[in-house]
This record gives structure tokens, C-alpha cells and sequence, in this order.
């Protein structure tokens, strides 16, 4: 079975002066604000592409990681990933750094920084964002 998730984004005017809004189609979610100054220079109020991905990258990694430490025998109590994706206008996306802190009962820092590392490499986000540089730090409660 596949799912396919849909997003549209709206956009009018030219880069610098226009904005546009992302409405999530598949769930129903939205509208969001978008535009280039808060991509470029960042904003507390509008979104950008970088955030959304970054969301993706956050959620597919818990998913991942959570996956991994139950298969290992050691599920977890709670999973926190914050994903930051630097974008350089003119240069593009540069990287995202995965930063997570989980309770895990039973699991020594080690073992649960191995089965970090794997579950970085197995989450489909990390290998669809494979042209950019993937950083982990991993931590326990």
C-alpha cells in the first residue's frame, strides 16, 4: 500500500515582493504564510520550506528511532528531536542537524547512540535529503 500526501502552495508576485500561502491538502491544515524574507532572513510569524522540511525530517526520525529502540527490546517512554536545516541563499540547503533526547529505560548512552546513528540512516526523510549533510546529537534523559 502506498500513501501519497499533497500540499499546494499559492503564490503571487515576484520572489522578493510576493508572498504565497501552503495549505496541507492531506490533512487539512493551514493555510501557512510563506515568503522570501522570512526565508532568507528569518521570521517567528511565517513559515518557509526549510521549516516544513525540517518538520519532516523531526517526525521521520522519531518514527524511525522509536522503531529501532522497540525492536532492540528497549522501547522508549518519550522521544524529543528538534531538526534545524540551514538554507544560504544563493547556495541553497545546506545541511540538518538532528538534536534528540529520549527516555529510555534500560539503555546505556552507547547502545542508544548506535541505534540513533542506524535509525538516522534507515528514516526515508534522511535518505530522500541524502544530497545534504546529516548531523545527530543524541542524548538520554
Amino acid at each position: 500500500m502506498s500513501v501519497t500526501s499533497e500540499a499546494t502552495t499559492t503564490w503571487k508576485g515576484s520572489l522578493f515582493e510576493g508572498s504565497g500561502e501552503i495549505a496541507l491538502e492531506s490533512s487539512n491544515q493551514g493555510p501557512f504564510a510563506v515568503n522570501w524574507k522570512a526565508r532568507s532572513e528569518g521570521s517567528d510569524s511565517v513559515t518557509t520550506p526549510e521549516e516544513l522540511i525540517a518538520a519532516a525530517h523531526s517526525s521521520c526520525f522519531s518514527m524511525a528511532l522509536s522503531h529501532a529502540l522497540a525492536e532492540n527490546g528497549t522501547p522508549p517512554t518519550s522521544i524529543e528531536t528538534t531538526a534545524s536545516v540551514t538554507f544560504i541563499p544563493g547556495t541553497g540547503i545546506t545541511g540538518s542537524h538532528l538534536n534528540v533526547n529520549a527516555d529510555v529505560p534500560g539503555l546505556g548512552a552507547e547502545d542508544f547512540a548506535r541505534i540513533a546513528d542506524e535509525a538516522k540512516a534507515g528514516c526515508p526523510v534522511s535518505a530522500a535529503l541524502s544530497a545534504i549533510e546529516i548531523t545527530l546529537e543524541a542524548t538520554l534523559a
